[in-house]
């Protein structure tokens, strides 16, 4: 079984890229660093797929929303693992 991963790993790779990304380019961009199969979880949820993860952080208004795109600020991501 693949290790799940936390979705403030995602989160912070979003913040390091410092751009914007379509839901489409995010998906690309997650399987790119944790592989088409991985699977995440956070702090109350778990067994997500990269599209679910993505739902679940639009859900909780983690994103900056703009248009097409979505983007992370570092202050957007809690403290706790």
């Amino acid at each position: 079984m693949t290790e799940s991963i936390h979705g403030h790993d995602v989160m912070r790779m979003m913040v390091e890229a410092n751009r914007a990304f379509t839901e489409g380019q995010l998906k690309e961009a997650i399987a790119a660093k944790f592989g088409k199969d991985a699977r995440f979880h956070t702090c109350s949820a778990s067994e997500m797929t990269a599209e679910d993860l993505i739902g679940f952080l639009r859900a909780r208004s983690k994103f900056i929303v703009s248009d097409d795109t979505v983007a992370m600020k570092a202050e957007n991501i809690c403290d706790h693992e």
